[in-house]
Protein backbone atom coordinates (compact mmCIF):
# COMPACT_ATOMS: atom_id res chain seq x y z
CA UNK A 1 0.00 0.00 0.00
CA UNK A 2 0.71 3.46 -0.99
CA UNK A 3 4.44 2.74 -2.37
CA UNK A 4 4.85 6.32 -4.16
CA UNK A 5 6.31 9.17 -1.93
CA UNK A 6 7.25 12.37 -2.52
CA UNK A 7 10.24 11.24 -4.58
CA UNK A 8 7.79 9.72 -7.37
CA UNK A 9 6.24 13.30 -8.96
CA UNK A 10 8.24 15.78 -10.40
CA UNK A 11 6.89 19.41 -10.84
CA UNK A 12 7.66 20.87 -14.05
CA UNK A 13 6.27 24.55 -13.66
CA UNK A 14 3.76 26.19 -11.27
CA UNK A 15 2.56 29.38 -11.71
CA UNK A 16 0.57 31.88 -9.68
CA UNK A 17 -3.57 32.21 -10.58
CA UNK A 18 -4.32 34.32 -8.05
CA UNK A 19 -3.20 35.69 -5.01
CA UNK A 20 -5.22 36.30 -1.91
CA UNK A 21 -7.49 34.78 1.11
CA UNK A 22 -8.08 32.02 -1.66
CA UNK A 23 -4.87 31.81 -3.58
CA UNK A 24 -4.65 29.36 -7.12
CA UNK A 25 -1.73 27.77 -8.33
CA UNK A 26 -1.17 25.78 -11.51
CA UNK A 27 1.06 23.28 -11.62
CA UNK A 28 2.37 21.30 -14.59
CA UNK A 29 3.68 17.80 -13.43
CA UNK A 30 4.00 14.30 -14.30
CA UNK A 31 4.15 11.38 -11.62
CA UNK A 32 5.13 7.50 -11.45
CA UNK A 33 2.27 4.81 -12.78
CA UNK A 34 1.27 2.09 -10.82
CA UNK A 35 1.70 0.01 -13.76
CA UNK A 36 5.37 1.44 -14.09
CA UNK A 37 6.55 3.92 -16.40
CA UNK A 38 5.79 8.10 -16.26
CA UNK A 39 2.16 9.71 -16.53
CA UNK A 40 2.45 12.77 -19.39
CA UNK A 41 2.58 15.85 -18.38
CA UNK A 42 -0.87 17.31 -17.19
CA UNK A 43 -1.71 20.68 -15.55
CA UNK A 44 -3.94 21.30 -12.34
CA UNK A 45 -5.06 23.64 -10.66
CA UNK A 46 -5.20 24.04 -6.51
CA UNK A 47 -6.47 26.45 -4.25
CA UNK A 48 -4.47 27.60 -1.06
CA UNK A 49 -6.37 28.97 1.64
CA UNK A 50 -4.75 27.57 4.60
CA UNK A 51 -5.37 25.36 7.50
CA UNK A 52 -8.05 24.89 9.56
CA UNK A 53 -9.06 23.66 13.16
CA UNK A 54 -12.49 22.52 14.12
CA UNK A 55 -13.31 21.64 18.24
CA UNK A 56 -16.61 20.63 19.17
CA UNK A 57 -17.46 21.82 22.59
CA UNK A 58 -18.37 19.15 24.73
CA UNK A 59 -20.39 19.50 28.53
CA UNK A 60 -19.82 15.64 29.68
CA UNK A 61 -21.58 16.81 33.27
CA UNK A 62 -24.58 17.84 31.30
CA UNK A 63 -24.03 15.65 27.91
CA UNK A 64 -24.24 18.70 25.81
CA UNK A 65 -22.84 20.33 22.80
CA UNK A 66 -22.13 23.64 21.91
CA UNK A 67 -23.62 24.20 18.47
CA UNK A 68 -23.19 27.52 16.26
CA UNK A 69 -25.59 28.52 14.00
CA UNK A 70 -23.89 31.17 11.37
CA UNK A 71 -24.27 32.55 7.72
CA UNK A 72 -21.71 30.13 5.08
CA UNK A 73 -21.19 31.88 1.42
CA UNK A 74 -19.98 28.51 -0.16
CA UNK A 75 -23.84 27.22 1.19
CA UNK A 76 -25.80 29.58 -1.03
CA UNK A 77 -26.57 27.36 -4.12
CA UNK A 78 -28.25 24.71 -1.25
CA UNK A 79 -32.20 24.20 -0.87
CA UNK A 80 -32.01 24.54 2.41
CA UNK A 81 -30.81 27.99 4.35
CA UNK A 82 -27.14 28.59 4.20
CA UNK A 83 -26.94 29.30 7.92
CA UNK A 84 -25.21 26.37 8.81
CA UNK A 85 -25.92 24.52 11.81
CA UNK A 86 -21.82 23.51 12.79
CA UNK A 87 -18.94 24.12 15.45
CA UNK A 88 -15.88 26.27 16.89
CA UNK A 89 -13.57 26.57 14.04
CA UNK A 90 -10.73 29.04 12.39
CA UNK A 91 -8.04 29.66 10.80
CA UNK A 92 -4.25 28.65 11.49
CA UNK A 93 -2.95 32.28 10.94
CA UNK A 94 0.66 32.37 11.53
CA UNK A 95 3.26 29.59 11.20
CA UNK A 96 4.06 29.33 15.05
CA UNK A 97 0.57 28.98 15.85
CA UNK A 98 -0.46 25.40 17.22
CA UNK A 99 -3.74 24.11 16.10
CA UNK A 100 -4.62 23.13 20.07
CA UNK A 101 -4.04 27.30 20.56
CA UNK A 102 -6.13 27.95 17.43
CA UNK A 103 -8.76 25.85 18.95
CA UNK A 104 -9.28 27.64 22.58
CA UNK A 105 -8.79 31.18 21.29
CA UNK A 106 -11.58 30.49 18.76
CA UNK A 107 -13.71 28.94 21.33
CA UNK A 108 -13.70 31.95 23.47
CA UNK A 109 -13.65 34.42 20.55
CA UNK A 110 -16.78 32.03 18.94
CA UNK A 111 -18.91 30.66 22.15
CA UNK A 112 -17.17 32.51 24.79
CA UNK A 113 -16.19 30.07 26.10
CA UNK A 114 -12.60 28.52 27.91
CA UNK A 115 -11.98 24.77 27.55
CA UNK A 116 -10.77 22.38 30.76
CA UNK A 117 -9.50 19.92 28.40
CA UNK A 118 -8.64 19.25 25.16
CA UNK A 119 -8.43 15.85 22.76
CA UNK A 120 -7.02 15.30 19.66
CA UNK A 121 -9.62 13.70 17.30
CA UNK A 122 -8.15 13.44 13.81
CA UNK A 123 -6.81 15.41 10.80
CA UNK A 124 -8.28 15.25 7.35
CA UNK A 125 -7.63 16.72 4.19
CA UNK A 126 -10.78 18.54 3.41
CA UNK A 127 -11.13 18.34 -0.88
CA UNK A 128 -7.44 16.95 -2.00
CA UNK A 129 -8.52 16.68 -5.88
CA UNK A 130 -8.54 20.69 -5.87
CA UNK A 131 -7.35 22.28 -2.41
CA UNK A 132 -4.16 22.30 -0.16
CA UNK A 133 -6.73 22.67 3.34
CA UNK A 134 -6.12 20.12 6.33
CA UNK A 135 -8.52 20.09 9.13
CA UNK A 136 -7.66 19.42 12.56
CA UNK A 137 -10.55 18.15 14.83
CA UNK A 138 -10.62 18.41 18.50
CA UNK A 139 -13.05 17.76 21.30
CA UNK A 140 -12.99 20.34 24.31
CA UNK A 141 -14.17 19.92 27.38
CA UNK A 142 -16.24 22.59 28.45
CA UNK A 143 -18.60 24.30 31.32
CA UNK A 144 -21.93 24.49 28.81
CA UNK A 145 -23.42 26.66 31.37
CA UNK A 146 -20.95 29.34 30.66
CA UNK A 147 -21.35 29.84 26.99
CA UNK A 148 -22.58 33.14 25.09
CA UNK A 149 -25.68 33.45 23.62
CA UNK A 150 -23.63 35.76 20.43
CA UNK A 151 -20.32 35.48 19.44
CA UNK A 152 -18.07 36.15 17.04
CA UNK A 153 -15.44 39.06 15.89
CA UNK A 154 -17.18 42.52 13.93
CA UNK A 155 -14.13 43.20 12.32
CA UNK A 156 -13.98 39.58 10.43
CA UNK A 157 -18.24 39.98 9.91
CA UNK A 158 -19.08 37.41 12.04
CA UNK A 159 -22.63 37.03 13.44
CA UNK A 160 -22.90 33.96 15.40
CA UNK A 161 -25.86 32.56 17.52
CA UNK A 162 -24.54 29.90 19.97
CA UNK A 163 -27.26 27.01 20.71
CA UNK A 164 -26.48 24.34 24.18
CA UNK A 165 -27.93 21.44 22.93
CA UNK A 166 -28.34 17.93 24.64
CA UNK A 167 -25.96 15.12 23.14
CA UNK A 168 -28.99 13.23 21.42
CA UNK A 169 -30.61 16.04 20.03
CA UNK A 170 -27.52 16.84 17.78
CA UNK A 171 -26.87 13.14 17.06
CA UNK A 172 -30.63 13.75 15.64
CA UNK A 173 -29.92 16.64 13.76
CA UNK A 174 -27.08 15.05 12.30
CA UNK A 175 -28.92 11.86 11.18
CA UNK A 176 -31.81 14.21 9.53
CA UNK A 177 -28.82 16.03 7.49
CA UNK A 178 -29.31 19.28 9.63
CA UNK A 179 -25.85 19.22 10.22
CA UNK A 180 -24.34 18.81 7.08
CA UNK A 181 -20.67 20.63 6.36
CA UNK A 182 -17.76 17.60 6.54
CA UNK A 183 -15.96 18.92 9.25
CA UNK A 184 -18.99 18.90 11.87
CA UNK A 185 -19.95 15.54 9.93
CA UNK A 186 -16.53 13.65 10.96
CA UNK A 187 -16.26 15.42 14.03
CA UNK A 188 -19.49 13.63 15.48
CA UNK A 189 -18.76 10.76 13.84
CA UNK A 190 -15.59 10.67 15.59
CA UNK A 191 -17.23 11.65 19.33
CA UNK A 192 -19.81 8.99 18.68
CA UNK A 193 -16.95 6.36 18.16
CA UNK A 194 -15.16 7.24 20.98
CA UNK A 195 -17.54 8.82 23.36
CA UNK A 196 -16.68 6.57 26.13
CA UNK A 197 -12.97 6.37 26.15
CA UNK A 198 -13.83 10.66 26.12
CA UNK A 199 -16.36 10.26 29.31
CA UNK A 200 -13.27 8.39 30.97
CA UNK A 201 -10.27 10.01 30.43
Amino acid sequence: MQKFNHEDYQIIEKTTVRKGFLSIFKYRLKHRLFAGGWSQEFEREVMDRGHAVMVIPYDIARDRLVVLEQFRIGALQQEESPWLLEFVAGMIDKPEESAASVAQRELDEEAGLTVEKMHYALTYLSTPGGCTEKISIYIGEVDSSQAASHGGLATENEDIKVHVLPRSEVMELLEQGKINNAASVIGLQWLQLHLEQIRQS
